[in-house]
């Protein structure tokens, strides 16, 4: 027992000046991309596309209900048959509109390969420059403190790389405001 412990302080002592050395710094991957026209403008175009899937769906649910109003202000002139053919038909149209729904925005949908397709690219590129900013300014990690599995308790401003990344980008980052 007394060499388990013995072997732990010993552990403890010998990690204790390589953790001291090592450089952390971390990103608000939020910021960057709030402030980078590039995604500004992808997002905006994604945006729009739903919004266009939406009024879609809008537009064909409207029709959903006035052919329902209709079927019930008529139901009792309508034949067995007609009834019939009219629920079908309210049916197969509510299916339509629910089928478009998961094709545009289903977890396989429309809006994910699309997201996929525009802002991979600019994630990657992101990624790309916190990797050149830590290795030019000698970090060993860098965390993105938006969200995500990491949370910090206390972060020190002096290691946000945020500026140098969004630098790395291009963007003039001289008139920009941290919220």
């Amino acid at each position: 027992m007394r060499n388990l412990a013995a072997l732990i302080l010993f552990g403890a002592l010998w990690t204790a000046p390589v953790v001291a050395q090592q450089e952390i710094a971390y990103v608000d991957s939020e910021f960057i991309y709030e402030n980078y026209p590039e995604f500004a403008t992808a997002q905006q175009n994604l945006d729009r596309m739903a919004d266009g899937w939406e009024t879609e769906l809008s537009e064909r649910q409207a029709g959903l209900k006035d052919l329902f109003e209709e079927y019930q202000a008529r139901e009792l002139l309508y034949t067995i048959d007609e009834r019939q053919r009219k629920q079908q038909e309210i049916v197969s149209l509510e299916e339509e509109i629910e089928r478009l729904r998961m094709q545009y925005f289903g977890p396989e949908g429309e809006l994910f390969r699309q997201q996929e397709q525009i802002l991979r690219p600019i994630q990657e590129k992101v990624l790309a420059a916190i990797e050149e900013v830590a290795v030019a300014e000698g970090y060993d990690y860098v965390f993105d403190r938006s969200g995500g599995t990491f949370v910090f308790l206390f972060a020190n401003d002096r290691l946000d790389i945020s500026i140098l990344v969004l630098e790395e980008l291009g963007i003039d980052t001289q008139r920009l405001v941290r919220s």
